[in-house]
């Protein structure tokens, strides 16, 4: 079975998290951003995160209006 690049990046980032904090509410937000970096960065490389429109670029073809 292959796990995507969005549920590893999610995993490593929850447990980068974990290892970083001992507890407490500043351990409960540290784990929260790095799992939420890890899916994002695991979203990024699976193809499925556009950042360029972020930039004003996108990679859809439509014309705006």
């Amino acid at each position: 079975m292959l796990v995507s690049n969005t549920v590893l990046g999610l995993l490593v980032g929850l447990t980068l998290g974990i290892v970083g904090a001992f507890g407490g509410l500043a351990a409960f937000l540290l784990v929260l951003v790095l799992g939420a970096a890890g899916f994002l960065a695991g979203r990024l490389l699976d193809g499925q995160l556009d950042l360029g429109g972020l930039a004003g670029r996108s990679r859809s073809t439509s014309a705006r209006p």
